[in-house]
């Protein structure tokens, strides 16, 4: 047993105990040789399949060869490996700081925009990551550690996988932190980038929700087909990252963005801008239908076909306005519209479907409020509303903004989107009207 003040591979000096991790306990400890302070994880017995100690080594020296590659800013660096009494330990940057778990518990769901600096500080370290052929396997709150300064580094890279290096978990054992999986990889697929980006997604989610994506249980099994049926409950506090959330946690891995991606549309979001930037690549129609009821961001075809309802005009017609016949003498001018909507069906599933409603400004000045309109089929009802405000007289339907989406600059839009769910299998999508407010 590693006690306080014993010295590992007569070098690091172990001062106290400061975590564990997914691999082991962690400890603050004093590198004698260079008179730095250092982090030291020790790697316990029990946390791979086979608990003879040359496998326990050689899974920590593996860990150690991957993390090793990674020099970023917001990852944690690991210096060293070593191993005593058949017990291997890795050293690594140690860091004044505290989980973004320990954040939560203290301050409770945190802000859209900070979530979003957060998140692209994080993405920017797993880009980096799988650009050298390395997952993380296990993004999670807990391995998110937020500096004194309020800088964020991923930690923990004791589940990751190097391009060209065998898993040494085998015997089917599931790798990671069950509420933050990926569904492919709750349903037993070998995990990927993808599911990296999944479980960033959740962890932003957990931020700001306050709980993750697929809630908890204590029964692990139960959560785990939970997860792999895509069961996730809709953000209701993501506010302005909304869209970039949603295609983050994507069921179809092939329809998520890339880690790069991710990192410039959280950006994005963290500085105000729109998070669909110009030259972003739209992410691919789903091959097949998707399990998880989710609205996404502009662009994206669901289940091989999105139908839509369209036009909408401030106090017109559902048809755009034709000019009359000039008369001689007399100027003509045609009303240009001051808003559109587009209503979609994003995906259908028995008894309901999931609704995104895009508002663009078509002005050439700044909007500063909307309300979108339109009349439900009969027998319709709406759930799980986001990002605005819902009134409803009958089947006539009326949505407006929020405080964070009334202003929209010239061209500019922004989307809300719900559940709806129905006894007669869908049908024809209603109209929707826009109009100033």
């Amino acid at each position: 047993m590693t006690r306080e003040g014993e010295l590992v591979a007569g070098r690091y000096r172990l001062e106290r105990k400061v975590g564990r991790g997914a691999m082991g306990v962690v400890w603050q400890a004093r590198d004698e040789r260079l008179g730095r302070t250092v982090a030291v994880k020790q790697l316990l017995p029990g946390t791979v399949p086979d608990d003879a100690p040359f496998r326990s080594i050689v899974r920590a020296m593996r860990e150690a060869r991957v993390a090793a590659k990674l020099k970023h800013p917001h990852a944690v660096t690991v210096y060293d490996v070593a191993e005593q009494d058949g017990t291997p330990f890795l050293i690594m940057e140690f860091l004044p700081s505290r989980p973004l778990t320990d954040l939560l518990a203290d301050e409770g769901p945190l802000p859209a925009g900070r979530v979003a600096e957060l998140g692209a500080q994080i993405a920017s370290a797993l880009a980096a990551a799988h650009a050298d052929g390395i997952l993380h396997r296990d993004v999670t709150p807990n391995n998110v550690l937020i500096t004194e300064d309020g800088r964020a580094k991923i930690a923990d890279f004791g589940l990751s996988h190097a391009a060209g290096e065998g898993t040494m978990t085998g015997g089917g054992l599931v790798v990671g932190t069950p509420a933050f999986l990926s569904p492919e990889v709750a349903d037993g697929e070998e995990p990927g980038y993808p599911s990296d980006v999944f479980s960033l997604g959740s962890t932003l989610y957990t931020a700001l929700e306050g709980a993750p994506p697929f809630g908890t249980d204590g029964n692990q099994i139960a959560l785990l087909k939970r997860v792999a049926r895509g069961e996730i409950t809709a953000p209701r506090n993501s506010g302005p990252l909304t869209d970039v959330l949603l295609r983050l946690l994507r069921h179809t891995p092939g329809e998520r963005p890339d880690m790069a991606e991710a990192e410039r549309m959280l950006a994005a979001v963290a500085e105000g801008r729109p998070a669909v930037l110009a030259g972003t690549k739209r992410l691919p129609a789903p091959t097949g239908r998707s399990k998880l009821p989710l609205a996404i961001g502009a662009g994206v075809a669901v289940a091989g076909a999105v139908l839509a309802g369209i036009l909408l005009f401030d106090g017109g017609p559902a048809e755009k306005p034709v000019a009359a016949p000039p008369v001689p003498g007399q100027s003509t001018t045609v009303e240009r519209p001051v808003c559109e909507a587009r209503y979609e069906v994003t995906n259908r599933w028995p008894g309901g479907s999931e609704i995104r409603v895009s508002v663009r400004n078509a002005k050439d000045t700044r909007l500063t409020g909307w309300e979108v309109s339109w009349t439900m089929p009969p027998g319709t009802r709406i759930a799980n509303l986001w990002n605005g405000s819902l009134a409803q007289d009958g089947d006539r339907v009326r949505v407006s903004e929020l405080d964070w989406n009334a202003v929209l600059p010239a061209g500019g839009t922004t989307t809300f989107g719900f559940i709806a769910t129905t006894d007669d299998g869908g049908g024809t999508p209603p109209v929707a009207e826009c109009r100033s407010s």
